[in-house]
């Protein structure tokens, strides 16, 4: 089978879903592409960190999947000591993504999981659904990285056997995040020797392949003895869900004062820059006092 570029582009920033049909065990596969670049086009993280949100984006987006609810998702690295201050991915059961990091100090190039964040770091899952009650996990960062540490609290919070594969790097010169998670079924039909069987196929897989065949050209080469259902996939994206009208909300806070001050220093307009996506959004003097009329009707 000879692959082209078309077959390759078709499921960048997809997310498949599957069944082994004679086998009670379940899978996803998922590979991100201008998700991953949008999220990193206006910063300039270090490699690690870079590395890390890549991780964090896909980890996020296979657990998304594993829940069955309408709503957001955040995942967060906070609390520790070190130079990473901040890691955070927000996402929802429409796939759409968005991720930052906040860096004070320097992060060399081959820094691992622990020298960035320091001591004392925890991953913190939240999840909270239009209708029913706030969920929230936290994950000591005590495994050399994220993926171990994520895999952990999937069977130890769903008490299911579960795998997790994330690899991050570049393909045909652009950022790829990809990973798939296998999980035996929540049913009790599953067998640990099935699980582990598929499992030790799974962990065969080569970053070419993620980051490079289709998806069910992927699948086929994995599991080729095996019978796999694969389900249509859902699209990934990113989105970061600012606005002119939460820009203004926020400068509303801000005294009379200070916005005199800021107006005078900024030439009369200021600037309010979206720290995740960059866009930029600005008020004049006579925009800041529309908002402040529309505020009071």
């Amino acid at each position: 089978m000879t692959l082209t570029q078309q077959d390759y582009i078709q499921d960048n920033d997809k997310l498949y879903r599957y069944l082994f049909q004679n086998r009670a065990v379940r899978g996803q596969w998922l590979r991100l592409n201008n998700t991953f670049t949008e999220t990193l086009n206006t910063h300039h993280y270090p490699k690690p960190v870079q590395n890390l949100l890549g991780e964090m984006l896909v980890a996020t987006s296979l657990f998304t999947a594993t829940l069955k609810f309408e709503g957001t998702i955040t995942v967060q690295i906070q609390g520790g000591d070190g130079a990473l201050k901040l890691a955070v991915v927000n996402g929802n059961d429409k796939q759409q993504m968005r991720a930052l990091a906040r860096v004070d100090g320097e992060i060399a190039d081959d820094a691992t999981l622990q020298q960035m964040v320091g001591e004392k770091a925890v991953l913190i899952i939240s999840v909270i659904p239009e209708n029913g009650e706030r969920y929230q996990g936290v994950i000591a960062l005590d495994k050399p990285t994220i993926t171990e540490c994520l895999e952990e609290y999937f069977t130890r919070s769903e008490q299911l056997q579960t795998q997790l594969i994330i690899r991050v790097g570049e393909f045909n010169g652009q950022a790829v995040g990809a990973g798939m998670l296998l999980q035996i079924m929540p049913d009790g039909t599953g067998t640990p020797d099935d699980f582990d069987h598929l499992a030790t196929l799974t962990s065969t897989i080569k970053n070419e392949e993620i980051f490079g065949l289709p998806a069910q050209e992927l699948l086929f080469r994995l599991y080729h003895e095996e019978t796999v259902e694969v389900f249509e996939p859902q699209s990934v994206s990113f989105k970061c869900g600012c606005s002119r009208e939460r820009s203004g909300g926020a400068l509303l806070l801000v005294s009379d004062e200070e916005i005199s001050e800021m107006l005078e220093a900024k030439q009369g307009v200021i600037d309010m820059q979206c720290e995740c996506c960059g866009t930029q959004y600005f008020f004049d003097e006579k925009a800041i006092k529309e908002l402040k009329q529309q505020a009071s009707e």
